[in-house]
């Protein structure tokens, strides 16, 4: 019945890697406090019991370099202040980086250590991450929903298509994101369905179709809302798998799989509407016949 969380009631919240919780927002922004000036020397505090004490004059002096300065100095401070905020970014940093090696190395603790090494950082930075490979793929999860959301609402296209068009263009549009690591796709998989990551990959998967029936222009607040994402996340594993196993020029067949599914989805749509429609009006029809026949009945 509602979207993402972070949609609904942060507004423009976004979606960011954060290792311990599975809701990731926007970060909030740093204030550097800073000033162009500073006082060439220390001035002494003037004595509060002193009978003769005249306001204290404070030479200050602009240098070129005093801004920089400043708020470099200023940023070190926020910076030992915020440790954990700081540690924070230097693991998505060592994540982001680890990404080109995983085509070579797969979602391994060896693709995390080149991805450090990349960014400037001791491999040791690896050790911090309790499920290493784990966090790379959900990374790589979170990354891809990210530029999802940006797809869907810079897109303005999309408005115009129906909504299976819309679904299968936003399903394509998500998977071809994996398309460059599709040999060690299996092994990020295996991964996700390990119990302890199992959790997070579901909750990963929910936001996804329900990002994509949003887009879609579904507004269902009954039944239906369960209904619809438990058969498009269906449609997307299905087509996911189907996936691995393709070997046609550009995934041309695994496009049209998902075309075929997304397809029959909405055709059994229309067919359980119209079992319905048929069912009530049966149900209205007997109705009537059992007055009716009362009706006679007593009249007699």
């Amino acid at each position: 019945m509602y979207r993402t969380a972070a949609k609904r009631l942060l507004g423009g919240a976004r979606y960011y890697y954060n290792t311990n919780y599975g809701l990731r927002c926007r970060p909030p922004q740093k204030l550097v406090l800073s000033s162009r000036f500073f006082t060439s020397e220390p001035q002494p505090f003037p004595d509060p019991h002193s009978i003769n004490r005249g306001i204290p004059v404070v030479t200050t002096t602009e240098t070129p370099n005093s801004l920089d300065s400043a708020s470099s100095s200023s940023s070190t401070d926020e910076d030992a202040a915020n440790p954990k905020a700081n540690y924070e970014d230097q693991q998505a940093r060592v994540l982001q980086a680890s990404l080109p090696y995983v085509i070579k190395l797969g979602w391994t603790e060896a693709a995390l250590i080149a991805g450090a090494r990349d960014v400037g950082l001791s491999p040791s930075i690896v050790g911090s991450l309790t499920r290493k490979e784990a966090a790379l793929v959900e990374y790589f999860m979170d990354d891809c929903l990210q530029r999802l959301v940006d797809k869907i609402e810079s897109d303005e296209s999309l408005k115009i298509l129906t909504p299976s068009d819309c679904i299968s263009k936003l399903i394509r549009f998500r998977l071809e994101m994996q398309a460059p690591y599709i040999s060690t796709w299996p092994h990020a998989l295996s991964i996700q369905a390990q119990p302890a990551n199992v959790p997070t990959s579901f909750k990963q998967r929910a936001v996804l179709v329900d990002e994509i029936w949003h887009a879609a222009g579904d507004k269902a607040s009954d039944i239906d809302w369960y209904a619809k994402r438990t058969i498009l996340g269906g449609i997307y594993s299905t087509t996911e798998i189907y996936m691995l196993t393709d070997s046609s020029p550009d995934f041309r067949d695994t496009w049209a799989f998902l075309d075929a599914r997304v397809k029959d989805a909405f055709n059994i749509k229309k067919t359980i509407q119209e079992a319905q429609s048929l069912a009530e009006a049966v149900s209205v029809g007997l109705g009537n016949s059992f007055q009716g026949f009362f009706g006679k009945g007593f009249q007699r």
